[in-house]
Formats: structure tokens, sequence, C-alpha cells
């Protein structure tokens, strides 16, 4: 056992012996019942501080939600990563907000089929006539051309993306969209991307 642990474990081992023998001289004139319950009642401070110290980088996590940044005038767009090690974004496309995760393995900007009908396109009459490996096996896609796609300050205009017949829980920004930033950077948990 390293000597940290065995300093740690002797230190434990005291702090339990002094608890102990303060019950053993309180309960020398009450009743043995009045000092099991003053015990228990210890000892669930004691595991509730202990899981309060546990958890407390996951609450503080869970609490503080992503928000990406935009810098007018410069086209600087900030996003942090989140919990889940992904980046997510949320962009305007035809003056609808997508919610997207960033994927550098995506050759194209994806869109989900609801995503799809968000920005007005109809996903039931498009043309399904291109294919797509996946992580769950092939599926059909359809190319389409986006109006407008805004991202903070920055606007794009008759932007390329597919439209993915498959089931997909979440649209994806791929390097075709990305490659449109003359800068991509990942520094201190953020993903930075400079025009």
């Amino acid at each position: 056992m390293p000597e940290f642990e065995t300093g740690r474990l002797i230190y434990l081992l005291v702090l339990l012996a002094m608890v102990a023998g303060w019950f053993f001289m309180q309960g020398r004139g009450e009743g043995f019942n009045k000092t099991l319950q003053q015990a228990a009642v210890w000892g669930m401070i004691f595991i509730g501080a202990a899981a309060g110290y546990g958890l407390w980088g996951d609450i503080s996590r869970s609490s503080a939600v992503p928000q990406q940044s935009y810098e007018a005038g410069i086209g600087t767009v900030t996003i942090p990563r989140a919990r889940d090690g992904h980046y997510y974004l949320t962009m305007q496309i035809n003056g609808a907000a997508i919610r997207f995760v960033v994927d550098t393995g995506a050759s194209d900007m994806v869109l989900t089929r609801a995503d799809a009908q968000r920005v007005g396109l109809s996903p039931d009459t498009l043309n399904y006539l291109g294919r797509a490996n996946t992580a769950n096996g092939e599926v059909r896609t359809a190319f389409v051309r986006l109006n407008e796609v805004q991202l903070g300050t920055v606007r794009d205009f008759d932007v390329s993306a597919v439209v993915n017949d498959g089931d997909m829980a979440q649209s994806l920004l791929g390097m075709g969209y990305l490659q449109r930033w003359g800068r991509i950077e990942i520094s201190n948990n953020e993903l930075i991307l400079t025009r």
C-alpha cells in the first residue's frame, strides 16, 4: 500500500476511535438505545457528506449547460465541450434553429428527417439516391441545397447537405460545412471556429 494510502487509513482509524470513544463516554449516563440513535444520526450525516463530496463534480457539471458564444464582427464561434465529450451547436437553417453534433468524421452536413422537415424540406418526396456507411450499417441519403445557413453572425447561402433516410438521433455537422471556416481549433475544452 503506498505511503499516501497508509497515512489516510491511519487518520481514518484514529478519527473512528475518537468518535467511538465519544459515544461510549456519552452513553454511560444515558440508555444504550439513545447512544445507538445518536450513532445512527451521525453515521447518516457522514454518509450524506461523503456522497455529496463524491458527486459534487457530476452535480456541478450537469448544472452548467454549455453555451456557444459569438464574437460579433470578428466571425468567431466558441463551443464548449459537453459532458459526453462532444461539441454541440445550434445553427439557423432557413430560419429554423437546428441542433447539431460536430462530427469531423462526417463528410457532409447531415440532417435527420425531422430536422429536414423543420427547415422546409419534404423528406418523403426527396430522391434518396446516395448511400452512406454508418455505424448502424448502410443508409440511403438525399442530396439537398439549403438556402441559408447562419452560425453566429456568419451567413452562408446555397449550402450543400444530405438528408439521412435512416434512424438518426441528431443531425451531424461534418467537414462539408466546417471547411468553410478559415480556422478550426480545439483548445481548453472548447471548439473555436474562426472565419
